[in-house]
């Protein structure tokens, strides 16, 4: 089933929008210029990610603004197809990525998924931005009985209290955060 799926974008698709190097994207997070508000974007598997709309406002809603590629946009749309433009992350459906498999289905490991994602026998990603696999919950949730019957060793059961966080929008588990890196991770 094809599902219209939001656009988003990471930090590489959000930099590309603005002709900039990605690691620009964090640096308008940061506390010394506080231009882009980490709070507009959603967290899975420890990364943020963006609603396309906001990502394509952003340029005029900064002291200084700046000029979007609208190509990059276009090619964007156009990968992410069939689809729609989200304004907010509030209008996001529920959106998992590795980490949240793991706890969703209680597996021992996330090679465990790894192998079962590289032999075919889970889904295709919804998306793949900034280089990470992302999947609407409803697509792996549709999967379950496909990976129960082809499954040796794992039961693929659902943790419900996981999905129903999940569903929620009030996951804390693993990925749930943006971890530190680089040099501020040690300060």
């Amino acid at each position: 089933m094809v599902r219209r799926k939001p656009f988003l974008v990471g930090h590489q698709e959000f930099a590309a929008l603005y002709r900039v190097e990605a690691q620009m994207v964090s640096q308008w997070m940061s506390r010394g210029r506080a231009v882009l508000d980490p709070a507009t974007a959603i967290v899975v598997s420890g990364v943020r990610y963006w609603p396309l709309g906001f990502a394509a406002r952003f340029g005029q809603m900064t002291p200084r603004p700046k000029p979007l590629d609208v190509r990059v946009k276009e090619r964007l749309i156009e990968e992410q197809r069939p689809g729609w433009e989200p304004d907010s992350r509030d209008q996001l459906p529920p959106i998992v990525g590795q980490q949240e498999v793991v706890a969703l289905f209680r597996l021992p490991s996330q090679s465990n998924l790894a192998t079962t994602v590289g032999t075919g026998r889970f889904p295709a990603p919804d998306w793949v931005l900034s280089g990470s696999p992302l999947w609407l919950l409803d697509t792996v949730l549709d999967a379950v009985s496909a990976l129960r019957e082809t499954a040796r060793a794992l039961a693929w059961e659902v943790d419900e209290d996981v999905l129903a966080v999940l569903r929620e929008g009030r996951y804390e588990g693993p990925g749930a955060v943006v971890l530190t890196r680089g040099r501020w991770a040690r300060k």
